[in-house]
C-alpha cells in the first residue's frame, strides 16, 4: 500500500501505451501500440507495424501487429510513496503498514522526495520532456486489497510525456548486423501500489497483506492485428506479465492466435487475457464490453508537485524542500547504449559481443577487471570471458558473484598464454582444475600438471622426426599439397608431447624438415 510505483507507457502507431509503476496489479492505462518483432523468444519494439514472419500463401494478404504495453515497475526506496513504512521484500504480512496504508479515516499521503527524483531520472533517461508541474488524481475501484477504495496516480498531468527509446538488435544469420530501432514512449506516472491478495484454497478464503504487492515488474500487453492499409483490428490485452521471456511468449502466441482466428473466419473479442506459462498460450479471463469508469477525480490531499530547473530555482531556496531536474540529469548514470558503444571504440569487440557484455549481471565488470590485469589483448579476453568464463556460469547455473575463479586469477591464467608458457589446449585444462581446487594459482596447476610448452627446441626437432618416419604416407600427401596433412603432424606431434609443445612452433619445424 502506498509504495512507491512508477507507471510508463510507450507509444506505437495509433494506442497509448501505459507508464512505470512500482508494481501495481490494478493500474489501467490506454494501451500504446509498438510493433513487436513476432519472432519466437524475443520481441521488438518499433514504430511500424509488423509484417509476420509467417508465409503467406499465394493470394493471402500479410498480416502487421501493434503492441502496446503498460509497465509497472517498482522504485528502488527504502519507504512507500506516501507513507513512511519501509519496503522491504518477504517481511512478515501486514507488518509494513502506517495508518496511511491502512486507510484509517484522517490519514494524509505525504509524497516521498526519492521516488519523485526516481521518476525524473527515469523520465530523463527515455529522452521524455519533463513537466515542471505534474497533478495527482484519484483512481476509484473497489478490491480487498485497496482499503481506501480509490489509487493516488497521475492521470491528467504525469510527471513525464513524450519520450523515446532507441536500441540496437543483432539480426543475420551470425548476428552481426546491428540495427537501430525506437519505440516512443507516451508518459511516466507515479501511482501507488496496492496490497497482496493471498487466496488460501484449502479454507476457501482469502487473506489481504496490506504490505505491499512486492511486484517488480508487471507487463500489461495490449496486442492486435490488420491487413496494412487497413484499420486496425479489435485488441486484446494479456494481464500481468512479471518477466521479459513471458511477455515475448505472451506476445507471439496471441499474434498467431489472432491471425489463426480471422484467417478461419472468427472475430477477436474485446478481452482481458492471461498467459499460462506452463501451456504456453494466453487464456480468457473476462470481456471488455463495457467501458470500466474508474470515475478520476483531482486526488484533494496533494497539490501540485512543481519541479524546478537551474534557470527557475528561486532565489534562497532549500535545496532540501525543492528538486532540480539539472541536477538529477548531472547524476544521470551512464545509459547501455553509451556504455555498449564505448566497449566497441576502446576494445574493438564486435556489436554483438558488447550485448552479451551488458546482458549478464556482474559480467562487464568482470570483463573490465580482467582487462586490467592482464596483457592479453582484449579480443582474446572477450572470447575466454564470453566463450569459456560464461559457458562454465551457464553449465552449472551459477551468477558471476559467484564464481570460483575470479578476474585476477583468470588475468594471470591469460598472461601466462600470452607469455606462450602454456598452450591453449593447456590453458583450458587448467581452467577446468581452478573450478575444481579453490585456492590455487594457474602457474601452481601448471607446475603441478607439467603443461608448461617445451622450450627445449632440439627435443622438439626430434619429436617431429620421429613422428614424420613413422607416417611416411602422411608425409607424402603433406608433399603432394594437402593440408590436412600437416594438420595431421601437428596432432600426431602434440599427442606425443602432452599437448605441451606450440602448434605453430611445430609447424615451422615440420616444414623445415619437409624442405631438408
Amino acid at each position: 500500500m502506498a509504495a512507491p510505483v512508477l507507471r510508463g507507457c510507450c507509444l506505437g502507431r495509433c494506442w497509448a501505451l501505459a507508464c512505470i509503476d512500482s508494481g501495481s496489479r490494478h493500474g489501467r492505462g490506454a494501451a500504446t501500440g509498438f510493433t513487436s518483432s513476432g519472432k519466437r523468444g524475443q520481441s521488438f519494439v518499433a514504430q511500424q507495424p509488423l509484417l509476420t514472419a509467417q508465409k503467406s500463401r499465394k493470394g493471402e494478404h500479410k498480416w502487421a501487429a501493434v503492441v502496446g504495453l503498460e509497465i509497472h515497475a517498482q522504485i528502488v526506496s527504502n519507504s512507500k510513496l506516501f507513507s513512511g513504512s519501509q519496503v522491504h521484500f518477504a517481511a512478515p504480512p501486514n507488518s509494513l503498514v502506517s495508518f496511511f496504508d491502512a486507510s484509517l479515516p484522517g490519514t494524509l499521503p505525504v509524497l516521498n522526495r526519492r521516488c519523485v527524483e526516481a521518476a525524473v531520472m527515469t523520465g530523463l533517461a527515455l529522452n521524455c520532456h519533463i513537466n515542471k508541474k505534474s497533478l495527482f488524481d484519484r483512481k476509484h475501484y473497489f478490491y480487498a486489497d485497496l482499503p481506501a477504495g480509490y489509487q493516488i496516480t497521475q492521470q491528467r498531468l504525469p510527471i513525464a510525456v513524450n519520450g523515446s527509446l532507441a536500441y540496437s538488435v543483432c539480426v543475420g544469420k551470425k548476428w552481426r548486423q546491428v540495427i537501430t530501432k525506437t519505440v516512443r514512449i507516451k508518459q511516466i506516472q507515479l501511482e501507488q501500489d496496492s496490497g497482496k491478495s493471498l487466496h488460501d484454497e484449502l479454507r476457501s478464503q482469502t487473506l489481504i497483506d496490506l504490505n505491499r504487492a512486492e511486484g517488480q515488474l508487471r507487463v500489461d500487453a495490449n496486442i492486435s492485428v490488420h491487413h496494412p492499409g487497413e484499420p486496425l483490428g479489435v485488441r486484446t490485452e494479456v494481464k500481468n506479465l512479471n518477466s521479459a521471456r513471458f511477455l515475448a511468449r505472451a506476445i507471439d502466441y496471441e499474434i498467431q492466435r489472432q491471425i489463426n482466428e480471422l484467417e478461419n473466419g472468427c472475430e477477436i473479442l474485446n478481452e482481458t487475457r492471461s498467459f499460462d506459462y506452463r501451456l504456453g498460450c494466453t487464456v480468457p479471463m473476462r470481456d471488455k464490453e463495457g467501458k470500466q469508469d474508474y470515475r478520476f477525480m483531482p486526488e484533494p490531499n496533494l497539490p501540485p508537485l512543481l519541479l524546478y530547473d537551474t534557470a527557475s530555482l528561486p532565489a534562497g531556496a532549500d535545496p532540501q524542500q525543492v528538486i532540480n531536474i539539472d541536477r538529477i540529469r548531472e547524476q544521470l548514470p551512464e545509459l547501455p547504449s553509451e556504455t555498449r558503444e564505448k566497449l566497441i571504440q576502446q576494445y574493438g569487440i564486435l556489436p554483438e559481443h558488447s550485448f552479451a557484455l551488458l546482458n549478464e549481471v556482474g559480467l562487464l565488470e568482470f570483463f573490465q577487471n580482467v582487462i586490467k590485469e592482464t596483457r592479453a589483448e582484449p579480443k582474446k579476453v572477450t572470447s575466454w570471458v564470453l566463450n569459456i568464463f560464461l559457458g562454465f556460469l551457464k553449465q552449472r547455473n551459477l551468477a558471476v558473484n559467484e564464481s570460483p575463479v575470479t578476474p585476477s586469477v583468470l588475468a594471470e591464467l591469460l598472461n601466462l598464454l600470452d607469455r606462450k608458457v602454456i598452450s591453449s589446449a593447456a590453458a583450458k585444462q587448467v581452467f577446468e582444475e581452478l573450478w575444481r581446487s579453490k585456492g590455487k594459482t594457474p602457474s601452481q596447476i601448471v607446475s603441478e600438471r607439467k603443461l608448461e610448452l617445451m622450450q627445449d627446441e632440439e627435443a622438439l626437432e626430434r619429436v617431429c622426426h620421429a613422428v614424420m618416419e613413422g607416417h611416411p604416407q602422411v608425409v607424402m600427401d603433406m608433399k603432394r599439397g594437402n593440408p590436412r596433412a600437416i594438420n595431421k603432424l601437428i596432432g600426431l606431434v602434440r599427442k606425443v608431447t602432452h599437448n605441451r609443445a606450440d602448434p605453430m612452433v611445430i609447424k615451422e619445424i615440420l616444414e623445415k624438415q619437409l624442405l631438408s
